[in-house]
């Protein structure tokens, strides 16, 4: 595969230098799979805009990786407008059906959140999908939905990493009977293999029709909302989520609507950084580089003992506030102007020890002191250490930039582990409910209503108010810290964004996972092999539990960026090799 095209298939022979970034001069898309990549690309050779593409290229996502996305999962979006210089935020996630209590999961499942559709939110991807194109987009559904139908019904060659995924969490997805169609005589489909779809092909269709119906684009696009959450489909997903077991009830979709939410929003060494906000773990990244801004990260040099000790220690501390604060803020109150300030993040840097780690999660800071309305509230107990299991797959990732300046980044998940395919329609109903707490106490503890605190959490940034770049990756709780240590590459040691991306990385365990049952493993960080032994021996000697990841693993994220060179303007993208990660431009 050529360089210029971005980083190669998963199935991969680790470079010995860093590839070139790949420059464009009007457009961009980058996604977690090459084909979602080109057919992006496509939307905006038709005069579409990032948000066509981006939608467009994200429900190719949900049908090249369903071991780990959905068009009924989840679908969160962080969105530049150029003409506004406005950035917008889509809750793409799902809330609980009303029914749904800790009270129930400790009553009827020993407080446990069990696999299957108890787990069950209600979807959103498709209703996010379709509100970015109301709102911000130009092209029909079926226009952006044309790719995406056309490997559905004529099916897409199985690749490495599917194939992997099934074959490493084939007892967990073959739980569930509908999910056989992945499987042959009781073994993953083999690589190469035309996979087709088409129960989602005719679930498409069905959205298509009713699009073509209403008459007018607004309307139409209306109308296949409609349809998903009000009409026959909606009534599919209800009746086989109650013959399985599950709480879901019309009047869940029926109601159901996702929101602009604001963004948690920072600044870093003259940067304007986005992020979703506490409904997903998205403002860890930017209270990290908060905290990491007060130091000469530059000068320590990049990966050494002393830098990568203060870049988890940052870390740390994001995710003990994460674990104190986030939640839904339709239900709970939560302190952002405090988590975002600079004078809270100086709190911080004085419980950072040069000389010694954070052994366990750190106690939370008092947000609420850097907070407009002093509210306060109690927060969890703190958490029990646990046998961390064996992270599953996870997510994607993809981005868009167009001729006109506007950006999309989005990172749709919720895919087939633990969670069955409904036959009829070829899609999941979103599992996001695994990220929940069975705790009344947590912010992020299960409520009729209420959303779960959601992993999938993609950025942007700008500079002088015009779009810098998209970013974001996969990766479950290590996504903000990829994402970090990527951003932190660019800005503080000059890395072009493909150098940025493969350079080698850490993430820290010391906070209880956000996914059931919740695993934490104080004092552990991991790193990838390439991180030298000194480096490694350095990082114990200051009180770090260290595991070895192997080198390229994609347990470490798999960040993609688009950034925008205005000097020279031109496009500069870069795609992680770690998994299928494709950038493509013109």
């Amino acid at each position: 595969m050529s360089a210029e095209f971005g980083a190669a298939p998963f199935d991969f022979t680790p470079p010995r230098t860093y590839r070139p970034t790949f420059q464009a001069r009007k457009q961009m898309v980058v996604a977690g799979h090459y084909l979602a990549s080109m057919a992006g690309h496509r939307i905006l050779e038709a005069g579409g805009n990032a948000i066509d593409a981006g939608v467009a290229t994200a429900i190719c996502i949900n049908v090249l990786q369903p071991d780990m996305t959905s068009f009924g999962g989840v679908s969160p979006m962080v969105i530049y407008l150029a003409d506004r210089r406005e950035v917008v935020t889509i809750a793409g996630l799902g809330r609980w059906p009303k029914k749904a209590s800790t009270a129930y999961f400790k009553e009827h499942h020993e407080g446990r959140i069990p696999s299957g559709v108890l787990r069950t939110v209600t979807p959103a991807a498709a209703a996010g999908w379709l509100t970015a194109l109301e709102l911000y987009g130009t092209k029909s559904f079926a226009e952006v939905v044309a790719p995406a139908l056309e490997m559905a019904e004529e099916g897409f060659p199985i690749h490495q990493f599917i194939f992997d995924n099934l074959t490493a969490y084939s007892q967990s997805i073959r739980k569930h009977p509908s999910n056989e169609v992945f499987f042959v005589d009781g073994s993953p489909r083999p690589v190469g293999e035309l996979f087709q779809q088409p129960a989602l092909a005719r679930t498409f269709h069905r959205l298509i029709d009713a699009e073509a119906a209403a008459g007018g684009r607004e309307a139409g696009l209306q109308a296949a909302r409609d349809l998903f959450y009000k009409g026959d489909i909606a009534r599919e997903i209800v009746a086989f989520n109650k013959a399985n077991g599950g709480l879901l009830e019309y009047e869940d979709l029926a109601e159901f609507e996702v929101k602009l939410e604001p963004a948690a929003r920072t600044s870093y060494r003259g940067y304007d950084v986005f992020a979703c906000g506490p409904w997903t773990q998205g403002p860890v990244m930017p209270q990290a580089l908060n905290i990491l801004e007060g130091y000469p990260l530059r000068s320590l040099g990049h990966n050494s003992p002393e830098y990568l000790h203060l870049v988890i220690s940052a870390l740390d501390a994001a995710f003990a506030d994460r674990h104190q604060y986030y939640g839904d803020p339709d239900f709970v109150q939560v302190p952002m102007d405090g988590l975002m300030s600079k004078e809270y993040a100086a709190t911080w840097r004085e419980r950072i020890q040069m000389d010694q780690a954070f052994t366990e999660m750190p106690e939370p800071g008092d947000a609420w002191r850097f907070e407009r309305e002093l509210v306060g509230a109690a927060g969890p107990t703190h958490p029990a250490t646990g046998r961390r299991s064996r992270p599953g797959p996870d997510t994607s990732y993809c981005a868009t930039v167009d001729r006109w300046g506007n950006g999309f980044s989005a990172t749709p998940s919720d895919g087939i582990v633990d969670t069955p395919i409904i036959p009829e329609l070829g899609l999941i109903a979103s599992s996001r409910g695994h990220q929940a707490w069975v705790d009344e106490s947590h912010p992020a503890s299960i409520e009729g209503g209420k959303r779960p605190r959601l992993t999938p959490s993609p950025a942007l940034a700008l500079k002088d108010g015009e779009l810098a770049m998209v970013f974001g990756s996969p990766g479950n709780d290590v996504q903000p810290q990829a994402m970090a240590q990527v951003l932190i590459n660019m800005i503080d040691f000059g890395m072009e964004p493909q150098a940025a991306i493969e350079a080698p990385r850490v993430a820290s365990y010391n906070y209880p996972a956000s996914s059931f049952p919740h695993p934490y493993h104080p004092g552990t960080m991991h790193v990838e092999g390439r991180i030298p032994a000194e480096v490694r021996d350095g990082l114990t000697s200051l009180g770090h539990t260290i595991n070895v990841w192997p080198d390229w693993i994609a347990t470490a994220g798999a960040p993609c960026v688009i950034r925008v060179d205005r000097e020279h303007g031109t496009l500069q993208g870069g795609a992680d090799p770690r998994r299928m990660s494709y950038v493509v431009g013109w």
